[in-house]
């Protein structure tokens, strides 16, 4: 279990990389990137920071590309505004969950679709009025 100081402490570098991300990175290859969690170890020494993208495969792949050569910079913005001892390495990751989570809502409701009765003024199916 995370304990609290590693959880706010990536809070902040989320709610920081997200500000930077925003404003200071002009790489136009980041597009639509949306820092969902960032998960900190014990030490602090490692940030894996989940994220989502906007887009399609391809826009996956180039915000992915540009976020690892953004990663330099974003790590020393980040050590030097947090003011941390040590500066985290920062591992970006694709956040499937928010696809996953798509899913099974889509699936949830063609379920619910398929349960449905037919409406009351719909003519019935047989044909056993020949």
């Amino acid at each position: 279990m995370q304990g609290t100081r590693p959880a706010r402490i990536g809070e902040e570098i989320r709610e920081e990389l997200s500000l930077l991300l925003q404003r200071e990175v002009k790489d136009p290859g980041v597009g639509f990137v949306t820092l969902t969690f960032v998960k900190m170890s014990a030490d602090l020494q490692v940030a894996r920071i989940y994220y989502t993208v906007l887009g399609d495969d391809k826009a996956k792949r180039e915000s992915k590309k540009a976020l690892e050569r953004a990663t330099p910079y974003l790590r020393r913005q980040v050590s030097q505004r947090l003011r941390l001892r040590r500066s985290p390495e920062m591992f970006f990751q694709y956040d499937e969950s928010v696809e996953r989570g798509e899913r099974i809502e889509s699936l949830i409701q063609e379920i619910h679709a398929a349960e449905r009765p037919a409406p009351p003024d719909a003519p019935p199916d047989d044909d056993s009025r020949e």
